[in-house]
């Protein structure tokens, strides 16, 4: 999906004196959100679910009804950094708003096997010197829930031995997915157990995990082949910290740390690794009972 609207045959005075705006998307867009979308979509009013903050916003759009009903959850950046759209002017094939950004990482990740949510439509104006906006609209994952949801549900929804195997099966996957991403030195860097999501039914039953876990927030995803190793600590640091809900067991964080170095587990780079992402989480502890101490 490439965006389309900036033509190199634009000045950079035109661009910086009138703006300009790249828009991709796909064919229902449109048709259910009307031919005009282009216009309203930064003043939209979300359907539900909606959070701002700090010049941007999130919430979800259901368009249609029945056999033509589209859900998305809908990011808007109203207040880019001026820096950002002098960019955009300069050079307007490049991917200079959050909203592209994701967008390019989303496609990327797709074509790496790694499940993720499917980009409806992304946009980004640039207006008069270098003022910046972008939107992103990708499809809800329907009757899926976030793992630090999930994971409670399955555990009361299950037998205990059902269970145990459900969650050995997740592992595998998870560790299987981070350690694809970690290969390639790409990074997650918001790596928490509530960007990951499975299908609600799945709680129910111990399903086949190859395809079913989905990432999503892919927005800071990057490649560092120089400073992996900071990434890596922070990406694993971040997945411990959040693994503490219910059901979650030590047993379970040892069995991902075991598939995630696979033969690598008793080398001194591995124990090196153990200490940082260790040290790495208890910063996170730390910081976090500051922020919900009276």
């Amino acid at each position: 999906m490439a965006p389309r609207g900036a033509r190199m045959s634009e000045t950079v005075w035109v661009r910086l004196r009138r703006g300009s705006r790249r828009l991709c998307r796909r064919a229902d867009w449109a048709d259910l959100l009307g031919a005009d979308w282009a216009e309203r979509i930064m003043a939209l009013d979300v359907t539900d679910r909606f959070h701002a903050k700090q010049g941007r916003s999130t919430g979800r759009l259901i368009l249609g009804a029945g056999a033509r009903r589209l859900s998305v959850y809908l990011k808007r950046h109203y207040r880019l950094p001026r820096w950002l759209g002098l960019l955009a002017a300069l050079w307007p094939e490049g991917e200079w708003s959050p909203a592209l950004q994701e967008m390019r990482h989303l496609e990327w990740a797709r074509s790496q096997g790694v499940p993720v949510p499917a980009v409806v439509a992304a946009g980004e104006y640039l207006g008069p010197w270098g003022r910046l906006q972008s939107f992103l609209a990708v499809e809800e994952l329907a009757g899926m829930l976030p793992l630090h949801e999930a994971v409670p549900a399955a555990s009361r929804r299950l037998g205990a031995a059902d269970f145990r195997r459900w969650k050995a099966t997740l592992i595998a996957e998870m560790a299987r997915l981070v350690g694809d991403l970690h290969g390639r030195r790409c990074f997650h860097k918001d790596l928490y157990l509530c960007h990951f999501y499975i299908p609600e039914d799945d709680t129910r039953t111990v399903p086949d995990w190859r395809g079913r876990v989905h990432l999503i927030d892919l927005h800071r995803l990057a490649r560092h082949p120089w400073t992996w190793p900071v990434w890596q600590v922070k990406d694993l640091a971040q997945l411990l910290y959040s693994s503490e809900v219910e059901g979650v067991t030590a047993r379970d964080r040892l069995l991902f740390w075991r598939l995630y170095q696979g033969r690598r587990q008793d080398n001194l780079t591995a124990r090196w690794l153990r200490r940082a992402v260790v040290f790495k989480w208890r910063r996170y502890r730390r910081h976090n009972a500051k922020r919900v101490r009276p």
